[in-house]
Parts: structure tokens; sequence; C-alpha cells
């Protein structure tokens, strides 16, 4: 393996532990029934899914600030540092008695440490590989994506052997241990590598404050809240909608969950390559295609085990595209100069996607009794979403 290909296999498996925040759909319905029988705690949908919402939008209001040093702090000691957040995070969680306690561990604290870890091994991969920064920024990311097909089995299995509290501590010392010796891998390429031979013809260099006094900043914004607002109640609702409107048990519904992992995943490489060959504005426009198509499918045939799996498996395969579009329109637009804070300002959208979703998701199941309903939101929400594309992002 050439030495410039071994971060992204690290970064990879990095990202395959992080990811394990799209499983939470796994971990819900245990949890809720955990505080019910032991601490007669009764959990109202929204409350169920405050956990996954503080989580994401933790993480994502962290990044911003981790990526104004990323390059001037040792890399492998801020990775450590997140590290043990993330793992001190899940195992306190696993000493709840309520769900605010969940919330304040697994949510903020976990959150902020995959929020400090996160943008690391991609600003790593993106100086090593300038050449074709998309695709080896996705092929890095797919480990988050693809991380439910292994940890939403891995999960339910230790929750059914262990219960739902021991394994959040299972879990975290296994990341502590995981993290931790990754992140001792982690270098940014010497000045005197030979990628750095390779031109990346980039006409704008923007620092961060001359990057939000533009409008293509704003509209990019706002697609990226909107991709991850549809994607991000998809996957932490995968496993009840499973249950409830398919009417499958909770192992299949898991099964169903780690085999959308694989589109999740793959979806990260494919729109970064996708990103690179067509640029930025024509990609956006085939992923909100994309999830329009699959929720009119979704909703013109309820129930429907076919349907249901073509449908979300489109989803999940565009929030990981998304997780990939984002990062390469960064240099696309703005420049490779200032890469980590601009992306790491343009990420707050991922946040303000997962603070909505959570919100509308859980009123949406409490107004109409039932999660079938989240479709109609999210083609609103992509159909604004192709309007400004079109209007606001530049052809690059």
């Amino acid at each position: 393996m050439k030495k410039r290909e071994f971060y992204i296999v690290s970064g990879l498996v990095m990202f395959l532990c992080m990811g394990t925040i799209y499983s939470w759909s796994v971990f819900q319905k245990p949890l809720v029934e955990a505080l019910r029988v032991a601490h007669g705690s009764k959990v109202s949908p929204t409350m169920a899914s405050m956990p996954y919402t503080v989580f994401l939008f933790c993480y994502a209001f962290s990044m911003p600030v981790a990526g104004r040093f990323i390059k001037k702090v040792n890399p492998k000691v801020l990775a450590i540092g997140g590290s043990l957040a993330i793992s001190i995070g899940w195992i306190l969680a696993g000493f709840a008695d309520n769900i605010h306690f969940i919330i304040a561990t697994y949510g903020v604290i976990g959150g902020i440490g995959v929020g400090i870890v996160y943008g690391i091994p991609m600003a790593v991969v993106t100086e090593w590989f300038p050449d074709k920064k998309g695709f080896a920024v996705g092929l890095t990311l797919l480990g988050f994506g693809l991380s439910p097909f292994i940890t939403a089995p891995l999960a339910n299995k230790l929750i059914q052997t262990f219960g739902v509290f021991p394994s959040f501590k299972i879990l975290g010392v296994a990341f502590a241990v995981i993290l931790s010796l990754l992140s001792m891998t982690l270098k940014f390429p010497d000045k005197t590598e030979d990628n750095k031979k390779i031109s990346d013809n980039i006409m704008l260099e923007l620092t961060p404050r001359e990057m939000m006094k533009t409008t293509t900043f704003y509209a990019m914004w706002l697609c990226f809240v909107i991709g991850t607002f549809s994607g991000l109640m998809i996957i932490g609702l995968s496993s009840t909608y499973a249950q409830e409107i398919i009417n499958l048990n909770p192992d299949k519904a898991a099964m169903f969950t780690s085999f959308f992992a694989i589109f999740n995943g793959i979806g990260r490489p494919i729109f970064g390559a996708l990103t690179d060959r067509l640029g930025s504005k024509k990609t956006i426009t085939l992923s909100y295609l994309m999830i329009i198509t699959a929720g009119v499918l979704s909703l013109l045939f309820k129930g429907n085990i076919f349907i249901f799996g073509l449908s979300f498996a489109i989803m999940w395969l565009n929030l990981g595209g998304w997780l990939a579009i984002v990062p390469a329109s960064t240099v696309n637009l703005f420049g490779k100069s200032h890469y980590s804070a601009n992306y790491g300002i343009l990420f707050t959208a991922y946040g303000i996607g997962a603070l909505s979703q959570g919100f509308i998701g859980g009123y949406i199941d409490e107004a109409f009794g039932s999660y079938f309903y989240i479709f109609y939101p999210v083609i609103v929400a992509c159909i604004i979403g192709l309007i400004v594309s079109r209007k606001f992002i530049e052809a690059k």
C-alpha cells in the first residue's frame, strides 16, 4: 500500500467507529423500554429522538471550532482528545436513569467528541490527494456511512445479550482503544511530498470571512441543511418505520438498517467522484431529484416492502452523498487554503438539519400518529433546494 493510501484506510476505520450514531434507531426502542421498566420514566417520541438529534447538533457545531485548530495543533493530539470525549460520552450514558442524562452524555459530550475528530482525517486526506479530493474524501467517509452495516447488528446483539446500558459502556471502551490508536497515525504531508507537485487549478482562495460574504455560501449552506434534514430524518427512523409501517420485527428491521448502511457508505465515494466530474451544481440537482423520487414512491406504495427497501436505500445513498458533495464543493467554490475552517462553518448546516428533523419527525408522529407522513416535508424541502441551487450556486 502506498503511503498516502494508508491515510484513507486509517480514516475509514475511525469513521466506522464514529458512524455508530447512525445505528441510533436500534438503541431507541430498547432504551425507552429500559427506562420505563427500571425507572418508571415515560419517554415521548420526540424526547426519544433527542439524544440522536442533540448528538448531531453538537457534532456539527463543534466542527468549525475544531477546524480552526487542525493546522495549529498537532492533529494526533487533537484527535486523541476528541476520541476520549467520544468514549466518555458513551460510557457515562451506560449509567443513565433518565433520558436527560443520556442527552447530556451521549448527545452533548459524545457529539462534541465526534465534532473534534471528524474533520481531522478529512483534512489529512484532502492534503494527500489534491488530484482527486472528492473521490478520496468520499472513500474515507465510506466508513461513517457504512458503520450501521456493522454496528447496527452488533449493537442489536449486544443489547439482546447484555442489555442497552451495558452496551453503551462496552462500545465506549472499544472506541477509546481503537480511535486513540488510529489517531496516532494521522499526519499532514511535508511540503516536499510528491503530491504537492499536482496543481489544483483553483481560481479563488477565500478566507472564512470572505466566504461568508458570498451568495454562493448561503445557497450552499441552505442546500446542505435540506440534504441533511431529509437524510437524517429517514436514517433516524428507519428501524421504527420498518416496524410500524412495514410490520417487520426488530431483528428484520435491524437487518434492513444494516443493508441501508451500504448505500450510505457507497454514496460518499460515488457523489464525491460525481462532484469532481460534473461539478457541484449538477450533482446537487441529481441528488434532490433522487430524494424527491424516493419520497413520492413511499407515499404511493405504503406498506410495500420492496418500495420501502428501494426508497430508503436511495435516501441513505443521498445522505452519504451530501457528506461528500459539500467538502468537495468547499474546495471547488472557495479554495483549499482555508478548507478546514470553511468546511467547518458550512458544516453547521448539518447541525441545523439534524435539529429540525428531530423536532419535525417527532411532531409528525405525535400529530398524525404515524411516521408515514414524514415524506411530505422532505419533498417540499427538496423542491426548495432545487430552486435555490439552480439559481444561486455557481457551475463549478
